[in-house]
């Protein structure tokens, strides 16, 4: 059995699909399974037991119709079983257009699309997360009476020698690891989704006041001096990290994988904290719908959105930044404090 799983799309969505990877290798655990992915998103995937190889897809074959058409054609020589297009564009579905043989070609419903698919999944309500609309992928395996394995718990790990690798640097960087260590996401990629950073800086000030913690500020090249400013403001305080440089993505997660508590704004490093397993509190923007982010049942990992402060015509009526604004300091702090009863090192010291 061969299955290829199509995925492009930025990190959190890639980690959230990956359930489907993850349950259909429960399900079939001599399967081979492919993960066919954006190539600054692929290394994150690397060494996972429920994938057998990561195709990425460089910048070059993107923009290039040609290279991209011979990336496609030579991988799809593999002759899969199963073929899953979740993007369901015209680019993407070349995957199961050049995968005649497969059995199954699934990919989802859209108008004048999906020709070469021979199932199309209807996009499923609001009732369900994320995790579980990808999972309605597989419907055409269980309409067949296949004894799916579904299991909508995202998981990544990361190398012994690549997490102990992290830890020395941390270390170096003046991290104590008898202190409650906490990577806070001050930043976002997308400018609508940053907490505004006044009140960031008064719930760093106030975790730092409350725990007996060290707060982590992890960034990307260009997100450096953004960072450096934001310690700065906090008047260079020695229990703020700031010096951690990494330098991918798989380094990033091994940085979370020496860290007790992720706090912060919601995106791709939330969704990687949870795949983790470190617990989690995300601070949801205005626009964002926490209920189909986070997964409905799992409460290690939570968060809280402007819309549950306040609702109806008052709402409606602020601003982007006031609305945000509602979520105030004291009350993400009240949030963390809960969190903190998952932390094994909270609980041995209180």
């Amino acid at each position: 059995m061969k299955i290829l799983v199509v995925r492009f799309k930025q990190i959190g969505d890639a980690i959230l699909s990956s359930v489907i990877c993850k349950s259909l290798k429960e399900t079939y655990p001599d399967a081979k399974i492919d993960y066919v992915l954006y190539d600054y998103v692929a290394p994150l995937f690397e060494h996972q037991i429920y994938l057998n190889k990561v195709i990425s897809i460089s910048k070059a074959e993107q923009k290039n119709p040609f290279k991209y058409l011979k990336k496609v054609w030579s991988v799809t020589r593999e002759d899969y079983d199963i073929v899953i297009d979740i993007m369901s564009t015209p680019k993407s579905e070349l995957f199961t257009l050049f995968s005649k043989n497969a059995k199954y070609r699934i990919g989802r419903m859209k108008p004048k699309r999906g020709y070469s698919y021979t199932h199309k999944i209807p996009e499923p309500s609001n009732a369900f997360d994320k995790a579980e609309k990808f999972l309605k992928m597989l419907e055409p395996l269980k309409n067949d009476n296949i004894d799916l394995k579904l299991d909508k718990n995202y998981s990544l790990t990361f190398l012994k020698e690549e997490v102990e690798e992290l830890k020395e640097r941390m270390v170096a960087a003046g991290v104590d690891f008898s202190k409650i260590i906490i990577p806070l996401a001050i930043n976002s990629r997308r400018e609508a989704k940053v907490y505004p950073i006044h009140l960031m800086k008064e719930v760093a000030t106030k975790i730092l006041n409350t725990f007996d913690c060290q707060i982590v500020l992890y960034y990307s090249p260009d997100e450096m001096e953004f960072a450096k400013k934001f310690h700065e403001d906090l008047g260079w305080d020695k229990r703020v990290i700031s010096d951690i440089k990494t330098k991918s993505i798989r380094e990033l997660g091994a940085l979370f994988s020496n860290c007790d508590l992720f706090v912060g704004n919601e995106g791709g490093p939330r969704h990687l904290a949870q795949a983790i397993d470190i617990p989690s509190f995300a601070i949801f923007s205005p626009n964002s719908n926490k209920m189909e982010w986070l997964s409905r049942d799992n409460s290690r990992h939570e968060g809280l959105e402007p819309k549950e402060i306040l609702t109806g015509d008052d709402y409606e009526r602020l601003s982007y930044e006031e609305k945000y604004s509602l979520i105030t300091p004291d009350r993400v702090l009240e949030e963390v404090n809960r969190k903190m009863l998952l932390v094994p090192k909270y609980i041995e010291k209180n």
